[in-house]
């Protein structure tokens, strides 16, 4: 009696050869780690606006400066908080040293100030976009990942073809059908990961374009401040 084949997708693998199996389990691996980074930068996105809308609150409630400085400390870890932070840790070494005495040194103050945000800004937000990459990565190279074990389960079938010299549908069958699956393998992984990165490098844009509207705020206070001392 005639063996039928068992094309699901575990029958597939075990039949298949060890190039197919090993490119499989590429792909495997790299739908897995792309799962764990797209969760990974949902949540850690969703909590720091969370903190963002937080501190905007705190901030803009009327309270003293410094007393919102010292309740967030030095290392916050939110980074809307960092800018703030770190500004006011310069704004503060430098008045309690009398560095404001004069229009130059106050100039020197506010830049010194815009500086200190722009690399804490760009230090968070490497931090935050830490992984990016390996989405952009498996969004590119997938697809080609999956097109190799395409090529390799045609060449199987060719082989089957000169070894039974036959084009019977059962003897091309398992090739071809390891050269899909490769192939929707390679999608599988490709297309999550092309639109995750799409749609967190929009909201990373949106975060960073939001503590950089915070930032240009917060020194146009500080600028009024310096301007009100005597």
């Amino acid at each position: 009696m005639e063996t039928v084949a068992d094309f699901t997708m575990l029958g597939i693998f075990v039949r298949s050869g060890a190039v197919i199996k090993l490119t499989m389990f590429i792909l495997l691996i790299g739908s897995g780690w792309s799962l764990t980074v797209m969760i990974e930068k949902w949540l850690r996105l969703r909590k720091v606006n969370a903190h963002a809308a937080e501190f905007e609150d705190s901030f803009w409630a009327g309270g003293s400066l410094e007393e919102l400085h010292a309740r967030i400390g030095e290392h916050p870890s939110d980074p809307m908080a960092s800018v703030f932070s770190a500004a006011m840790a310069e704004w503060q070494r430098s008045t309690s040293r009398g560095l404001v005495a004069t229009e130059h040194m106050r100039a020197n103050l506010q830049e010194r100030i815009e500086r200190v945000m722009e690399v804490t800004l760009g230090r968070e937000m490497e931090r935050l976009e830490r992984h990016m990459v390996f989405l952009a990565t498996a969004g590119a190279v997938a697809p080609f990942v999956g097109l190799f074990g395409t090529v390799w389960g045609i060449m199987n079938s060719f082989q089957a073809i000169a070894g039974a010299d036959s084009t019977n549908i059962s003897i091309i069958a398992p090739g071809l059908s390891e050269a899909l699956f490769t192939t929707a393998m390679g999608l599988v992984v490709a297309i999550p990961a092309i639109v995750a990165y799409n749609r967190f490098q929009r909201d990373l844009q949106h975060y960073s374009q939001r503590i950089e509207a915070f930032a240009s705020e917060f020194t146009g206070i500080l600028s009024r401040q310096l301007d009100e001392r005597p």
